[in-house]
């Protein structure tokens, strides 16, 4: 197979990084924006030794799972990887991405519940983070083109609510009228490199954050006049400032320009304290589901101690502090820790204790004093667990393990090394957290084999 040359092929899998795959010459090719069952004809990209790439130069014969794509933005965008398909079959393909890895990577075969939809498959992002840049020597802001920071201008984005393109429309418009450059990542000139907006989904309260490479608090004074007197339900403006030549979009420092430091939502009936570096899951409808789903298979019986790992703001913990005995979290980041006891404080939680630490430190600790937590929920980021969470975990030997995973290979690699110490992985249950694109949640109910 060479470079440049036009094969014609049947896609017959998706991989979980949203590619279809379909084989040519023997050889697995792997096509961007394409679905089970169409017939293509590929232009090949790139061959390397046992597989190669290729991207759609015709459809031959449409799968039955494509619809009509209806964002201007796609493919080029690099949000969402799944539009051009019913909702539907992507569902049927992420319960595939779990069964796969769970199968393959953690060789488990256990129960595999069927996936739990999303009722509001579009609108449902609760964060936005506009990148600002500048283009004919005007600022524009929109969302990086895919395997870029290239900004594609413009935001009507699907999974966004509208509110949060209107505000950043008002903002662009301010920065040009007021001469505030947009920042320009390859001098490192320009002053406003994100707009960042965080809205409570049951509370409606919004926050606007204007990352910023230095503190230029005078410049944005009349901007927070404008917005609040246009956005009722603005109830916080803050300035971030980070100087650093990094990706990482939040710097060090964050002032409060108007308002409150922080807004609040409602999360399982649970006042929530959202400050801008905190964590807080971005489908705060569906998170509701997936905490119900991981409480419903820890079974609580109410006498139980609960360590909640990777705890955050404490949101998943806290909505099961009515079901345990005592509840213990644990997280690294400072701030989320203070928010936790803040979300504990203000729901009237009063049997619930947050430790700042990293989570295997923390649980190795909590061995050493003698606390034997009946039930541990891990919730790790998406690298999974570290080896002396994993051994710490199986030393403390909770009679069950919830593992609350974004990614299930890694879920899966370290329920393996659970199942291999003494532990079944009783069931699993995907959640699609994320529709539209390629991610999904997944919960698993891991349960220690009693000798």
């Amino acid at each position: 197979m060479d470079k440049n040359q036009i094969v014609t092929l049947e896609i017959t899998d998706i991989t979980s990084e949203g590619n279809g795959v379909g084989r040519a010459d023997g050889m697995a090719v792997f096509i961007p924006e394409t679905a089970v069952g169409d017939i293509i004809e590929a232009r090949i990209v790139k061959v390397l030794k046992n597989y190669a790439y290729g991207k759609v130069e015709k459809i031959v014969k449409p799968s039955a799972d494509r619809i009509e794509i209806d964002c201007k933005y796609f493919p080029k965008c690099g949000g969402c990887s799944l539009r051009h398909i019913s909702y539907d079959s992507e569902l049927k393909i992420k319960e595939k991405f779990v069964y796969d890895a769970f199968t393959r990577i953690g060789n488990i075969n256990t129960e595999f519940l069927p996936i739990l939809g999303c009722d509001l498959p579009d609108k449902y992002r609760n964060k936005a983070q506009y990148p600002v840049g500048t283009v004919n020597n005007k600022p524009v802001y929109g969302f990086y083109a895919k395997r870029s920071h290239r900004i594609i201008s413009g935001s009507e984005c699907k999974l966004l609510p509208d509110i949060f393109d209107h505000i950043a429309s008002d903002v662009i418009e301010f920065a040009l009228q007021n001469n505030i450059k947009g920042y320009d990542e390859n001098t490192g000139r320009g002053l406003l490199r994100h707009i960042f907006i965080r809205q409570g989904f049951h509370s409606k309260e919004i926050m606007v954050c204007f990352v910023v490479t230095k503190a230029s608090a005078i410049k944005f004074t009349r901007l927070c006049e404008v917005l609040t007197e246009k956005y009722q339900d603005i109830k916080s403006i803050v300035m971030n400032i980070n100087p650093e030549n990094t990706n990482v979009i939040l710097g060090k420092k964050t002032v409060t320009l108007w308002g409150k430091n922080e807004i609040q939502d409602i999360m399982c009936g649970n006042k929530i304290n959202i400050a801008p570096e905190a964590f807080y899951q971005v489908n705060t409808n569906q998170a509701e589901k997936l905490y119900a789903v991981a409480a419903n298979l820890a079974d609580f019986k109410g006498n139980e101690i609960l360590l909640d790992l990777y705890c955050g703001a404490g949101t998943i913990g806290l909505s099961m502090a009515s079901k345990v005995k005592k509840l213990i979290g644990v997280e690294i980041i400072p701030q989320a820790v203070k928010n936790a006891m803040e979300n504990a404080r203000n729901s009237n939680i009063f049997n619930a204790e947050f430790i700042c630490s990293d989570a295997g430190k923390a649980a190795a600790k909590l061995k050493e004093s003698g606390i034997i937590p009946d039930i541990i929920i891990l919730d790790p980021p998406r690298k999974g667990c570290d080896n002396l969470t994993l051994d710490s975990v199986l030393q403390m030997n909770p009679k069950k393990i919830i593992m609350v995973s974004c990614n299930p290979a890694t879920a899966a690699r370290d329920c393996s090394y659970f199942c291999q110490n003494g532990y079944i992985a009783e069931k699993i249950q995907s959640v699609d957290m994320f529709p539209r694109t390629i991610h999904v949640e997944c919960v698993v109910l891991m349960s220690r084999v009693e000798k």
